[in-house]
């Protein structure tokens, strides 16, 4: 009995990450709270030395820019280094209220970085095209001339510099206030939730987990209970979205942004008519999933598909996969693709860059992060032995590679935007999940795969567009005023509508969706909707690549990935694929790769088990 348990803390080691390494002592680091006060010392200096910088940039000041700028790219590794150090404490232990407030020290210290930020963009704005490009002429600059010049051309879409700094400072207090509020807010529900006999209280992240469950009275309980709990907040939700999309809108009035796109669109590094033309591809090819929705409502006993129904699963829906298990399948099958990213993963495994235990008091979801000039990462998950969590293993190592791939370039040339963050991910996630479809030996374990891939299609074909469609008309009619809560529920529903077509019931929609899902209130990024279909169908891409060119391929994915911090997405695409991203046939193409495993699932479906 002895070794059994000295077996389980050891595997359960294994699943704990080390962050010890970045800094030793968590939330209580003595060395964590000196380079925060560090840093923020470093933060006043650099200040003080963009202020001393002469208003007019030539041949005898090109060294004092460089330094400044030099300086600026140090610190934004640092203040990276910092929140990420911080976010890894609060979800390995939400109730940390040390990590709490050293996470409220990073916010304030991210305002002064932005503050840099704005008085780089006023510099830059004011020189010549001559003198700009000479200066980023220098050796040490020329590797970030992309970030610099997108710098310099933002800022010509912006206020006076005052006006800038002004909006930064009451955004701590304001702007960024309103998204911890709903955060708090979140966080705090509680619902009672009877199972088994037993009744829990129990959070809204163990709530969504049950929207997973394969017993449809349990579907449709949690259902009624989110839809329940957030009716009880739903005036609340309404006040916070309504103010945010209201200081949003009132910034954009005075840049002159005409457009609600224009911001994520920038960030993005994306063209209206690459959204476009993606979203008509999707918009095209919805009805060709009803054969598998009818298909799959034949599988679970049901007539109508509701809102809950969206990740039943059927078929070997009870397989286990110990994390062992899972770590040797991804890596044998990323080694068939290239022995880099293997290695690399089996690094990242053995050094324990993965928090994985499934234990009490951790935060719920999932995500990988960088640490700056520590050139390491980490990945947050919980394991809980199911085909989906292997999944979910290989996305997260495929994000630490992309990293990875970037480690030595200069951390201004590492900054990707979020709809190219996906690439790495899903292409191995699309890697391991072929490679057990091909490996499954019974009918059960196939319908079960293919259904994890076409459920995934159905969301990001239906259930972000109707975030995105919803995001559009909301932020158009709060140009107008305060929309209401009931209104809100109407746009919903009405944005579900028109993107599930067909494939949900009529009687099945969820009118606080709005309310529920946490991205409409995120100030890091506006409209955090659409990068996720675009991570997929552009990601399906490179992956089709890679299965035509095979092992020869992975030195140009690893070349992809290192121009994605350097290039626009448009640019990415023609120069690693060939491919012309405004227009509808790499969309097109991309919606069939996702829409070809329909045909099989319907099949298999109508087998007898």
């Amino acid at each position: 009995m002895a070794g059994e348990s000295a077996i389980r803390e050891s595997d359960r080691t294994a699943m704990r990450w080390n962050l010890d390494s970045i800094f030793p002592g968590g939330s209580e680091s003595k060395q964590f709270r000196e380079f925060r006060h560090q840093l923020k010392d470093n933060l006043g200096k650099t200040t003080r030395m963009f202020a001393g910088l002469p208003a007019t940039l030539d041949r005898p000041s090109r060294s004092l820019y460089k330094n400044a700028i030099l300086d600026f790219q140090r610190l934004a590794a640092e203040l990276e280094l910092a929140d990420s150090f911080a976010t890894c404490l609060i979800s390995q232990d939400v109730d940390d209220r040390e990590a709490l407030h050293a996470m409220q020290e990073v916010d304030v210290l991210s305002a002064e970085l932005e503050n840099i930020v704005t008085r780089l963009e006023a510099l830059a704005r004011a020189q010549t095209d001559a003198e700009w490009a000479a200066l980023l002429d220098d050796q040490d600059l020329f590797p970030i001339r992309f970030y610099l010049n997108e710098l310099r051309e933002k800022s010509r879409h912006k206020m006076q510099e005052e006006f800038e700094s002004f909006a930064n400072e009451l955004a701590v207090n304001g702007y960024h206030a309103w998204n911890r509020l709903y955060d708090k807010m979140a966080g705090d529900l509680r619902v009672e939730f009877e199972e088994e006999g037993r009744i829990e209280k129990i959070s809204l992240g163990q709530l969504a987990s049950k929207l997973d469950s394969p017993s449809r009275p349990i579907r449709k309980q949690a259902f009624e209970k989110l839809e329940d709990t957030w009716e009880s907040r739903a005036d609340y939700a309404a006040l916070a979205l309504n103010s945010l999309a209201g200081y949003r809108l009132t910034l954009y009035r005075r840049r002159d942004w005409k457009s609600t796109l224009y911001e994520p669109l920038a960030v993005g590094r994306l063209k209206q008519e690459t959204l476009d033309a993606m979203w008509g591809a999707v918009a095209n090819a919805v009805t060709r999933l009803v054969p598998y929705i009818e298909a799959k409502k034949r599988l679970l006993g049901i007539e109508k598909f509701m809102w809950y129904d969206q990740t039943a699963p059927v078929g070997m829906s009870d397989r286990k996969v110990t994390f062992e298990e899972a770590r040797k399948f991804i890596t044998k099958h990323l080694a068939g693709f290239s022995n880099e990213i293997a290695d690399f993963s089996i690094m990242a495994l053995d050094k324990r860059w993965i928090e994985a235990e499934n234990r009490p008091g951790k935060a719920g979801g999932g995500y990988c992060t960088r640490f700056g000039p520590v050139k390491e990462s980490r990945i947050f998950m919980t394991y809980l032995d199911t085909f989906g969590d292997l999944v979910t293993l290989a996305h997260e190592l495929g994000h630490s590679y992309h990293g990875w791939a970037l480690r030595d370039l200069p951390q201004l040339a590492a900054k990707y935007p979020l709809g190219l963050a996906e690439t790495a991910s899903i292409f191995n996630e699309l890697l391991v999940t072929d490679a057990a479809l091909e490996a499954a030996e019974s009918r059960d374990e196939r319908l079960m795969m293919l259904d994890q891939k076409l459920q995934r299609a159905h969301i990001m074909f239906c259930n972000i567009h109707a975030r995105y469609l919803f995001d559009r008309s909301f932020y158009e009619e709060r140009k107008a005023g305060v929309v209401s809560r009931s209104r809100l529920d109407q746009l919903m529903v009405a944005a579900q509508k028109q993107a599930f077509g067909d494939t949900l019931d009529p009687s099945g929609y969820h009118p606080l969706f709005w309310a529920s899902k946490l991205h409409f209130f995120l100030t890091s990024v506006p409209f955090y909707n659409f990068p996720y279909t675009f991570g997929l169908l552009f990601a399906g891409g490179v992956y089709d690549r890679a299965k035509k060119e095979g092992r020869s391929f992975a030195p140009k994915y690893r070349d992809l990935l290192r121009d994605t911090g350097s290039m626009t997405t448009e640019e990415i695409g023609m120069k690693h694929l060939g491919v012309d991203l405004t227009k509808d046939d790499f969309w097109q193409a991309a919606v069939e790769r996702m829409l070809a495993d329909v045909e099989p699932f319907v099949k298999l479906a109508g087998e007898k088990g």
